[in-house]
Order: structure tokens, then C-alpha cells, then sequence
């Protein structure tokens, strides 16, 4: 059986405002937390004290159970697959007259991105720094930066398609 985990009021109030100042190591685990992946999943991306992270979070009120399934042996690299061709796609075109999105969803969504590319231990420092990306021009550089993470990490085809959609070109 595996375990779905999502975020509680509380961890999206923590995403979006900080106010309980998790250590870096369970802010990288929350952001992870998406209500799809499993604690096995979870695990998987968390490394080291994975459990001890789950467990703090659930302990703490940032996440919660949201289901318990069965999980069959070819689930693991069918998700991977699905992710894999996620990020791959890039950004869903959006039908005329709808807005982008802005600075700020933008921006947590090429922090998630990138932990999700390259683990949140991986990504830790890097991604501190683009949250911390008051606009735009602060942020190029990291998204630079985080390309070339991402191709030293996962080669060039994660890194093209992380720049397609978060880099802008021109």
C-alpha cells in the first residue's frame, strides 16, 4: 500500500508566505508534496532522513494523508515517464485572452521545476537563491544557472527543455 501525501492549509500558507521558517531540508520536502506522489516516491527524491522530513511535516500539520492505494509494480516508471514527458512538453499554451502567469507563480513554479529535476539536495542552494528573486532580472541568471545544473545532472535534453519553458529567449 502507499501513502498519498498533500499539503494542509498550513504547508500552502508555509509555500506561499514563509511564516513558519522551516529548515530548508523540510521546505524542499513540502514543496515535493503535490498530493500524486507517493511517500515511496517522496522518499525516492528526499534521500537521507526521508522518512525522519515525512514524518516532521505530518507531525508539524504541513502535510496529511490523502489516500492510501495499491500501488502496482510498474506504477513507479509509469509516473517517471509521466513526469519525464511533463517536463518535456513545457509550458500548456494558454487560449487567447487569458494572462501569463505571474512573477511570483512563475517563479515557484521554476523552483519546483528544478527540485524536481535534479532533487530537492541537489537543488537546495539554488533554489534559496531564485526564491529569493525580487523580479525578473534577478532571476535570469539563476534560471541560466539552473539550466546548466540541470544538464550537468540529467543531461541536455532536461536541460533544453527546463530552458523552453522558463527561460525566456529574446
Amino acid at each position: 500500500m502507499a501513502t498519498i501525501y498533500r499539503k494542509t492549509d498550513k504547508g500552502r500558507a508555509e509555500i506561499d508566505t514563509r511564516a513558519h521558517r522551516l529548515v530548508p531540508r523540510l521546505r524542499n520536502a513540502l514543496i515535493l508534496v503535490d498530493g500524486k506522489r507517493s511517500g515511496d516516491d517522496l522518499r525516492g527524491m528526499l534521500g537521507a532522513q526521508a522518512d525522519d522530513t515525512l514524518q516532521a511535516l505530518v507531525t508539524e500539520g504541513f502535510i496529511e494523508t490523502a489516500a492510501t492505494v495499491a500501488e502496482p509494480a510498474a506504477a513507479p516508471a509509469v509516473a517517471a515517464a509521466a513526469t519525464a514527458h511533463a517536463v518535456a512538453a513545457g509550458p500548456a499554451s494558454r487560449p487567447p485572452g487569458t494572462r501569463a502567469p505571474s512573477f511570483d507563480v512563475q517563479r515557484r513554479e521554476a523552483v519546483r521545476a528544478l527540485t524536481d529535476t535534479v532533487g530537492p539536495m541537489v537543488a537546495e542552494m539554488l533554489a534559496l537563491r531564485m526564491e529569493k528573486a525580487p523580479d525578473a532580472v534577478a532571476l535570469h541568471p539563476l534560471l541560466q544557472q539552473a539550466v546548466e545544473l540541470i544538464r550537468n545532472v540529467r543531461g541536455a535534453s532536461s536541460a533544453t527543455a527546463y530552458a523552453d519553458r522558463f527561460v525566456e529567449h529574446g
